[in-house]
């Protein structure tokens, strides 16, 4: 049976429009970064601004309340991770003469039997060195002149955008409900009820990925802390928040995490027993949460695999940069529901039903 013009049409203008987006994305990828991360961060809080609305709150000052809470809550944070990081790099300058003292005494006899000749290494020589190599210090400190402009340019775009993400929020989740109306509106009416099934299918998938991920943020930043500080790691609260938060990239969070601190562990303690201790926390909370927490809190049936996400994050990331990253997940979770519908389609048709 050949579809009709209609039905023709109207997936001709869907493609197009399609192209389109990702031709827009790509070309204004920068341009639409605080965009993009003013409307995420508005559609996981809009549920609270909508609850607060209900309980009879105008709809400005229940977005403005909401995103006061994000501000307390992002500045909690940094107050937690800020002084955790000051103080691990102050104590690593504060090691440098014992780090020096250990590559003359011990690495550099040891390089020098391995290799089987004699390697020195001292002050004196070193500051020979740079004398002797000025000149070509100095030709390549010009020649980085233009990526130092480039990187300061790039500083000032990123404090632009810090300033225009909570003023885009703000009329995200106060408008959010007309925006979702204008955009329905410009649905034609005969498949309006088709787009608003796989919108609604989306929506929910999304949100329900969303709310047992940041579940999972959560609780697996408590047993991360809890288990740091059982092991006796000083700072284990920053760092299991850290490992916590970046749950939401599979097995790299866990990484950063587990890097973070193992080097805290090495500028606290004198022997590798301790250390060890670290790793099994990670290790223990890697099985925990990809065996009970994960599956208990997002489910099967959200169906959005770790696989799928990390390829979804790599992906984007490399066709649109920040921006692509940005919009994996929901990406992901609509190409999800249209293939759940269009498999559904299929297996109604008639061409599946007589083969």
């Amino acid at each position: 049976m050949q579809p009709t013009r209609p039905a023709l049409s109207f997936s001709i203008w869907l493609t197009v429009a399609f192209v389109g987006l990702f031709a827009l994305i790509w070309l204004l990828g920068s341009v639409l970064t605080p965009f993009v991360v003013a409307g995420i961060l508005a559609y996981i809080l809009e549920p609270l601004c909508d609850r607060l609305v209900k309980w009879k709150v105008s709809p400005t000052i229940a977005s403005l309340l909401v995103m006061l809470l994000l501000v307390v809550i992002m500045l909690a944070l940094m107050m937690l991770i800020l002084p955790m990081i000051y103080r691990q790099v102050a104590s690593l300058l504060d090691m440098m003469p014992a780090v020096g003292a250990w590559i003359e005494n011990q690495l550099v006899p040891t390089l020098s039997n391995w290799l089987g000749t004699p390697v020195s290494l001292d002050a004196a020589q070193i500051q020979t060195w740079i004398t002797a190599n000025l000149s070509q210090v100095k030709v390549l400190a010009i020649s980085l002149l233009p990526s130092i402009k480039t990187g300061t340019a790039a500083v000032f775009s990123t404090l632009a955008n810090l300033t225009i993400i909570p003023l885009v929020m703000f009329y995200f989740l106060r408008d959010w409900k007309s925006l979702i109306r204008r955009i329905s509106g410009l649905v034609p009416k005969r498949v309006l009820p088709t787009v608003s099934l796989i919108a609604g299918d989306a929506d929910r998938v999304l949100g329900e990925f969303l709310r047992g991920q940041l579940s999972v943020m959560l609780v697996m930043a408590v047993l991360y802390s809890v288990g740091l500080s059982i092991a006796g790691l000083d700072f284990s609260i920053s760092i299991g928040l850290i490992a916590g938060l970046l749950v939401f990239i599979p097995y790299i969070g866990m990484a950063i995490g587990l890097l973070l601190a193992t080097l805290a562990g090495a500028l606290q303690f004198d022997h590798i027993q301790p250390l060890i201790a670290v790793w099994l926390v990670f290790g223990v909370g890697q099985f925990i949460e990809g065996f009970v927490v994960t599956p208990w809190l997002v489910g099967e049936r959200i169906g959005l695999h770790p696989v799928a996400v990390v390829f979804a994050l790599m992906t984007f990331g490399q066709l649109f940069g920040f921006v692509g990253v940005l919009l994996a997940l929901p990406m992901a979770a609509c190409v999800l529901v249209a293939l759940r519908h269009a498999k559904k389609a299929y297996i109604n048709s008639e061409f599946y039903r007589q083969s």
